[in-house]
């Protein structure tokens, strides 16, 4: 239950939703149970057992001990001053107070339903919207960890689950209770000897249902799960479409995805079938409470021991009432069936909402809006799991100066990037900028003063325009355009047919690669950061490509600070300075002539013409 009292804690913004749905189900109770017990002066007049003499004049309040009575005797009065005692008119004022009763029911239905739409669905709204605020506040180390179908699941499927199962509690939590109560009243009030009987086989119901409903929430962790890996494998397919076509593999992965559907199918009937016992059982065992009440309760009528209380008609009404409670009690274990089932999908959002974020800013942290002097990697050591990818890292890049990383993979290149960046921290040492460590910064305000530039021009689907805008949210559209020039794309961008409205495909699918990551680079210039950081921004380019590339480079870099991570030798010979690095050391350091002088580790590197 503690699972279920979480998700209720969304619905607290909803609490006047909550009142006028709670308000309305008590109501619909009210008159659900009245509606059965106003059936009983139609049958009195149907059998000829109203003839006993109504109240001369209005009956008075006694107190809740005489409820009963009181209601009989006011019944009884107002309908004989309706009906002037003929019965024909009598039925008539009869039938036409069990139709208001029902239409009261119904109303009360509607709203209550009404009321629950407007909560459920903003709970729905709000945890999906708050799963999907964690999930991009979580680290990159953590997405990685995970299959993307997975967290896709997470926050459609596993969401609807909730809406499906635990909200749809919420309507069970006051009605059918109260129904339960209201109708046991009646009940008691017309024979509290068959009552007994009730409160023998409801706990029995109960039991019987809870023990078929034990497995039901391993059995839905188990099918959410293997949705996600389904989705994960329908993903992957989407993504690397071109590579399974190239080598053929579609039968491999056809084979991967097929296997997953065929155990979630396994999975999906086993949960299905454990569900569907729960309204069969508590309908049989409904049936047999009613078969024992008409046996007992006809003896009783038959034998006349219940004493004029429980006259033929009476009986019929105690039977209408004990079915009554049929509905309700139906709904009752098929609800505790869903919090069984939704206790999985609960944990599975719960997991990724409480997941500690390590990276979360510091309170109190700096906001920094300017870059003044320079960025210090101060001793830094990093691994992302067990062996050191930097050890010992030491560099200042003084402000307005572009340094250049080289190096083969696994050098620690890359890590550098994904360092500044703070899209990772530090395990030993500090990254200052401005002598302060970027750890004690808010991260927008980091980030605000660097530009990414990355090997793999990450578009999305969308136009031009909006892509650039990532890097400047209310950029004016001669903006853009100055910026697609500095980043040599506006001589392409101008002839497509919409300009910059143009929109460019799923990941940019419509663009060349060239075309694709001078766009990437016109969205740093927009941004206009003090500070770029270029990672590997040519390597994935041919050669006509690259020179397109390389002078919209060298023209974003004018005047600005730049770390930039070299694949190929053209792209950092005019640096302020190289850094070679070798197993997350540095090797050597200085300029590209230097360098090549030295003829150590940088010059094989040129030779080789590999930057890797």
């Amino acid at each position: 239950m503690s699972h279920f009292t979480n998700i209720l804690q969304y619905a607290k913004p909803y609490k006047g939703y909550a009142i006028g749905h709670i308000i309305s189900n008590v109501f619909f109770a009210l008159f659900g149970t009245l509606s059965m017990v106003a059936l009983k002066p139609m049958l009195d007049v149907i059998f000829d057992q109203g003839n006993k003499v109504p109240p001369s004049e209005a009956p008075k309040w006694l107190g809740l001990n005489e409820l009963g009575k009181f209601a009989e005797e006011f019944l009884s009065y107002h309908m004989n001053e309706f009906t002037g005692g003929d019965k024909s008119k009598a039925l008539v004022f009869v039938i036409g107070l069990i139709i208001i009763m029902f239409l009261l029911k119904n109303i009360s239905a509607y709203l209550a339903n009404y009321f629950l739409v407007f909560l459920r669905n903003g709970v729905i709204r709000d945890i999906r919207n708050k799963v999907y605020k964690k999930t991009i506040e979580l680290p990159l180390s953590y997405l990685s960890e995970q299959r993307k179908g997975d967290i896709l699941a997470r926050v459609t499927s596993d969401v609807l689950d909730l809406q499906y199962s635990f909200l749809s509690v919420l309507e069970l939590i006051i009605r059918e209770p109260l129904t339960i109560i209201f109708t046991i009243i009646a009940m008691i009030y017309i024979s509290p000897q068959l009552t007994l009987f009730v409160f023998i086989f409801i706990p029995l119901m109960g039991i019987i249902i809870s023990r078929i409903g034990k497995s039901l929430k391993r059995k839905s962790d188990r099918v959410q799960k293997e949705q996600g890996i389904f989705l994960s494998t329908l993903e992957e397919t989407l993504t690397g479409l071109r590579i399974i076509k190239g080598f053929s593999a579609e039968d491999r992965f056809n084979k991967k995805f097929q296997e997953s559907t065929t155990r979630f199918y396994h999975f999906s009937n086993k949960l299905a079938n454990r569900q569907n016992l729960a309204s069969p059982t508590s309908e049989f065992l409904g049936i047999c409470m009613i078969s024992v009440i008409l046996w007992y309760g006809g003896n009783l009528v038959l034998s006349g021991n219940a004493g004029s209380m429980l006259t033929g008609s009476t009986f019929l009404v105690y039977m209408g009432l004990s079915y009554n409670i049929l509905t309700p009690a139906k709904a009752i274990s098929r609800g505790l069936y869903n919090i069984k089932k939704g206790g999985a999908a609960a944990e599975r959002i719960q997991e990724i909402i409480d997941t500690p974020n390590p990276l979360k800013d510091k309170p109190h942290a700096i906001v920094k809006d300017s870059f003044d002097t320079n960025i210090t990697f101060d001793n830094i050591s990093f691994k992302y799991q067990d062996d050191f990818v930097l050890k010992d890292f030491n560099l200042t890049i003084p402000k307005g100066k572009t340094v250049a990383l080289v190096g083969q993979s696994g050098s620690g290149k890359s890590t550098i990037a994904n360092l500044i960046t703070r899209f990772y921290d530090v395990n030993k040492g500090s990254i200052k900028i401005d002598g302060i460590n970027i750890q004690d910064l808010t991260t927008s305000s980091l980030r605000s003063q660097l530009g990414i530039v990355t090997q793999d021009a990450i578009l999305f689907n969308d136009s031009i325009k909006n892509n650039l805008k990532l890097g400047k949210e209310n950029a004016s559209d001669a903006e853009i355009i100055d910026a697609l020039k500095v980043a040599n794309a506006w001589e392409f961008v101008k002839d497509l047919p919409e300009g910059i409205e143009t929109n460019i495909g799923d990941a940019g699918s419509k663009l060349s690669g060239g075309q694709k990551q001078r766009l990437s680079i016109a969205r740093a210039v927009l941004k206009s950061p003090p500070i770029m950081v270029l990672d590997e921004a040519t390597s994935a380019l041919d050669t006509e490509s690259e020179r397109l590339v390389q002078v919209a480079l060298e023209n974003m870099m004018k005047n600005r600070t730049s770390i930039v991570i070299a694949h190929r030798l053209s792209t950092i010979q005019n640096a302020d300075e190289i850094i070679v690095l070798k197993k997350g050391e540095i090797a050597e350091q200085g300029k590209h002539s230097d360098l090549i002088a030295k003829k150590g580790v940088y010059q094989k590197l040129v030779e080789m013409q590999s930057f890797e």
